[in-house]
């Protein structure tokens, strides 16, 4: 079984910064695709940012130019470090994680989630 521990959330002024870390602990053959995804309260679920372990990456859009993904292999661990920060993306934030062959959408593992609040 695959564990994902996820931390960085918090609160947080509109305009700043914070950075998000998830590892992968556990039974790890291989993990493939990483990233996050998050869920406002009364919203769907929607991608904030996924990589591979070759580093490529995706972003939702409403993320792109403000948020960056990057992975440490050898650490099983992702961060995301997100700047210019909007009320409009607090959320809880999950951690997502999949075996290889799954491609870019079907996930097998997920983290507990951290809330990221954005308020003055």
């Amino acid at each position: 079984q695959v564990h994902l521990v996820e931390s960085g959330g918090g609160l947080v002024q509109p305009g700043g910064s914070l950075r998000l870390s998830c590892t992968a602990s556990g039974t790890i053959d291989s993990i493939s695709i990483m990233g996050y995804y998050r869920q406002a309260p009364g919203r769907e679920r929607e991608l904030v940012a996924r990589i591979s372990r070759s580093g490529a990456t995706d972003y939702g859009d409403s993320v792109k130019a403000r948020f960056t993904i990057s992975r440490d292999n050898a650490k099983n661990t992702i961060y995301l470090q997100m700047n210019s920060l909007k009320p409009e993306d607090t959320a809880v934030y999950y951690c997502a994680a999949n075996r290889p062959g799954k491609g870019w959408y079907e996930y097998d593992y997920w983290g507990q989630g951290t809330q990221v609040t954005v308020s003055p």
